[in-house]
């Protein structure tokens, strides 16, 4: 058995949950009637293309209405936190969206960046109630951040946005509503 066996969540686990509990709570994916902000980061901008292509298109698949997203740009991964912030303190948006990359490099700018982004990205989330992802790759090369933003399932941008969907339900839902 492959290690990603292990740590991968069995088929029918959540129902079995169910079955075992008083309520099992969990978001859908659909994402109709759902308002969505997206902080995409400039540097690394053609990794974020990549990402922000997978979300739209997942985006689409669930049925957010495209008038419904919003795309807005920072300089860079390290400001994603504070263009999330706006967003989430609106009222406008139900989820924020955060995508880019920071690749590490030479210079040890990259434990900076990538653990600032992250932790900035986590306290918006906790302190507004918002859905906020990370959909930000913090990756050891250029060859991986590629791997991460394919135009497929693996994308995760598209993985980020049914994220925040997810959440988006889930936090709707009957006892956490």
């Amino acid at each position: 058995m492959a290690g990603s066996d292990l740590i991968a969540l069995p088929e029918g686990a959540l129902d079995d949950v169910a079955s075992r509990v008083g309520a099992s709570l969990r978001g859908e994916h659909n994402g109709r009637g759902i308002r969505v902000g997206i902080a995409g980061a400039q540097f690394n901008g053609g990794i974020t293309v990549r990402l922000l292509d997978g979300a739209l298109d997942a985006l689409g698949e669930v049925g957010t209405d495209r008038r419904d997203v919003t795309v807005a740009w920072a300089p860079g991964a390290f400001e994603l936190p504070l263009v999330a912030r706006a967003f989430a303190t609106t009222g406008r948006v139900d989820a924020v969206l955060c995508l880019g990359a920071v690749v590490r490099g030479d210079t040890g700018h990259y434990d900076f960046v990538a653990g600032q982004c992250a932790s900035g990205i986590q306290q918006v989330q906790l302190t507004t109630g918002v859905p906020v992802v990370f959909g930000v790759l913090t990756t050891e090369t250029l060859d991986q951040a590629l791997a991460r933003s394919e135009p497929d399932a693996s994308n995760k941008g598209r993985e980020a946005a049914l994220t925040g969907i997810e959440m988006v339900r889930l936090l709707r839902t009957g006892p956490l509503s």
